[in-house]
Order: structure tokens, then sequence, then C-alpha cells
């Protein structure tokens, strides 16, 4: 079932040439974790999409509450008919007005809600191998709107394309100044001796979700330091451990870049602490 501002149908009667969020991305989208019936870090997601709509300039119905994001999001889960105790969904918000570039009205939004089935209920250690490279054919901009999760994902989706095609597991997006920013599908931690860096948001990275659960783990970790401060490329030949994060995957750790092999221990540790965190939710 989908979610249809509200009202659940089998398939949506959206027409697409008429959608601003087909057409020009004009539109945001929050992906979340839910875990028996319970949105995962719902407050810091509905408070990224208020943040979002308002960067685009979307007008933010009254309704629009953290009861009802919650709601609307348990609703899709429940008419799935699944059993299942975890579920990825995902809220997309568009601007839904007629024009071209520029909206002729900007009062309305839409918003559709998909949920499906994740496999594993708590975050898992994933020990496969995972190789990454840089992707350089095309750069982020560092500035606010790159941190905002928009449908403009051109660059994320040739990059991918690009790891597939050359049997990488992921590529490392880099901005216009040439630094490191983030993965296809989430931030980048890296760790070198007991210091952990990732880019800060000024860099353009996405405002993760799971970046900030981890930096708060971080905080609270006897062993590690954290420092947010830009990355370049040479510092990954140096790292002991890199380390990927989304609300999806969790931790996700890097085993391989170019001719370098990295170890793993600090992303085990981590995911060990949010499954631990999220238990006490």
């Amino acid at each position: 079932m989908i979610n249809v501002n509200g009202k659940l149908v089998s398939t949506t009667d959206l027409a697409i040439e008429n959608n601003r969020g087909f057409l020009y991305g004009d539109a945001v989208f929050e992906t979340v974790r839910v875990l028996d019936k319970k949105v995962l870090f719902a407050e810091d997601h509905y408070f990224r999409l208020m943040s979002s709509m308002r960067i685009m300039r979307m007008e933010i119905p009254m309704q629009f509450t953290l009861e009802n994001f919650q709601e609307e999001i348990i609703k899709t889960v429940d008419a799935s008919a699944s059993e299942a105790k975890a579920f990825r969904v995902r809220l997309t918000v568009f601007r839904d007005a007629e024009g071209k570039y520029f909206p002729k009205e900007n009062k309305t939004i839409g918003f559709v809600l998909t949920a499906e089935v994740l496999e594993d209920a708590v975050y898992t250690f994933q020990e496969k191998q995972y190789e990454v490279e840089l992707y350089k054919d095309f750069y982020v901009a560092a500035n606010l709107l790159s941190t905002v999760k928009t449908t403009n994902r051109a660059v994320n989706v040739l990059a991918s394309i690009f790891a597939a095609e050359n049997e990488y597991q992921n590529c490392l997006l880099v901005n216009d100044k040439k630094n490191i920013i983030e993965a296809v599908n989430g931030n980048l931690f890296v760790v070198s001796k007991n210091v952990i860096k990732t880019p800060p948001l000024d860099e353009g990275c996405v405002k993760g979700i799971m970046r900030k659960q981890i930096i708060e783990l971080l905080g609270k970790h006897p062993e590690y330091t954290l420092e947010e401060s830009p990355i370049s490329p040479f510092e990954l030949q140096k790292a002991d451990e890199i380390f990927i994060t989304n609300v999806i995957i969790g931790v996700q750790p890097v085993t391989k870049y170019r001719k370098k092999t990295f170890t793993t221990q600090v992303a085990k540790d981590l995911v060990d602490r949010l499954n631990a965190k999220i238990r006490l939710m």
C-alpha cells in the first residue's frame, strides 16, 4: 500500500507529468527505519524535514506535527500487512503547484509514503568485502543546499552507476574544494589512531541522522576523539579504518580503498553501542 496525502491506496494517481518533484527535483525526502512499530530517531527526522522544507521555501501545513509525522509512517507500515519487525519507510514531500521553474503558488504541498520490509530487525555488523573509490566526474557544491535531502540526486545516481560498472561496492563523493564529503548513500568517518574525523556540514555533506547518532556516541567514547574537519583524498591512504553511516545500514565498514586495506574494529564497536542505544528508546 502507498500513503498519498494521508490516504492509503494500492496505486497512486499522481500525474508525474505535472509533478514538480519529478520535473524539477522540487521535493525533499526522509528515509526512516521503523522497528517494532516505533520510528527510530523520530524527532531528528522530523526536525530535519522541517528544516529542509524551510530551506526549500515550502509552506509547512499546520497538521505537519511530530505526532502526525509518526502516525502517517506507522499507518503505512501497518497497511503492508507484514509481520516483519523492521521496515524502511520513505517519505517524499513535494511542492504541489503548477508552473515552470517558478511555482504559480506556494501554499500547497503533497506527500507520498512507501514502506518495505527489512531483513534484519536490529543493526548488524557486515564483515563482507567492501571496496570504495573516489567519484570525480562531478563535484558536490559545498553549500547549504547540498546538506538537504532533495530529490535532485544526479551525482549520487551517476556515482552508483560508476561503482557498479567498476565492481566497487560504493563511491566517495568530492566537493568543489576537492575534499571528500560522503559516500553515495551515507556519511563518512575516517579513523586514524584515536582520532575519528567526519566532514563538517559546511563541506556540503548531507545532514545525516545516523551521522548525528554516531557523533553523540563518539562524544561519550572513552578511547576516541571526534573531529569535524575537512578530509582530503590523501588521508584515506593513511587511515586505519573508514566507515559509512546511514539509518538503514547503521554502520558499514570499508575494507579496501585502492591498495590500502582497513581494520573494522571501531565499526563493530559502534554497531554494538548503536543497538544498545535503540534498545533504550
